[in-house]
């Protein structure tokens, strides 16, 4: 794997994060998102437009379009496929691979006018730009903290903290791993590790931050997702 200093290592990673941000956008103006396609015709539909767009074809992790009720779920569930209806609530995260360094994109789209639901995806983008600021301000902070502060903005904006984790490492692809284990390298409740140690290297680590809120009682989930290490 090629040597690359840091300020490479930061721009191409900004750069995948631009991609995947053009991405999206183009699959809302190309009005992708709407009622009746089901959850699989809309992740095959955004395949296809990330290739035409960039010739995208590898993807770092799972594609996960979810809708309705589905939206509740974290990363590791693959539940039935559903169909998008009038006034619903869906997110998209997508790993996309450019060239190669790895993106983790994820954002909340709503259908309709539904109050709640729009708070919803408001609601999460306040708290990333939170959880990042305060990563910013605590430089000792451990991966246990930083997903305990994710807990406490959903509940200060009256919503439940929806998945096991708040985030995880990024980078050239494929990032540093540990088979096996699901807590050293993400943003775990039960990880205590300083989340600025460096790697193996003596490189810096750069980490996504990922914001789940759920409302249980609505069946209604928000997603919102990207790095936290790089602007």
């Amino acid at each position: 794997m090629p040597c690359y200093s840091e300020s490479d290592r930061v721009n191409s990673l900004r750069g995948a994060q631009k991609n995947a941000d053009i991405l999206f956008r183009a699959v809302e103006t190309n009005g992708l998102i709407r009622p009746g396609v089901t959850e699989g015709q809309l992740n095959e539909e955004i395949y296809k437009l990330a290739e035409q767009m960039y010739g995208i074809t590898k993807y770092w992790h799972k594609r996960i379009v979810r809708a309705g009720e589905n939206t509740l779920l974290p990363y590791d569930e693959n539940p039935p496929d559903l169909t998008v209806s009038d006034d619903d609530i869906l997110f998209v995260d997508l790993g996309p691979v450019f060239e190669e360094w790895e993106a983790d994109f994820g954002r909340t789209f709503v259908l309709g006018s539904d109050p709640m639901k729009l708070k919803l995806r408001d609601d999460i983008q306040k708290a990333f730009v939170e959880g990042k600021e305060y990563f910013e301000r605590h430089p000792d902070i451990t991966a246990a903290e930083l997903y305990g502060h994710a807990q406490k903005l959903a509940e200060k904006y009256g919503w439940e903290y929806g998945g096991p984790i708040a985030g995880h490492l990024l980078g050239q692809f494929p990032h540093e791993k540990i088979p096996g284990d699901k807590v050293t390298l993400y943003v775990h409740p039960k990880n205590s590790n300083r989340m600025r140690n460096p790697d193996a290297d003596g490189n810096p680590r750069h980490w996504i931050l990922e914001i789940h809120f759920v409302d249980r009682a609505r069946k209604i989930g928000g997603f919102y997702e990207q790095l936290l290490t790089v602007d």
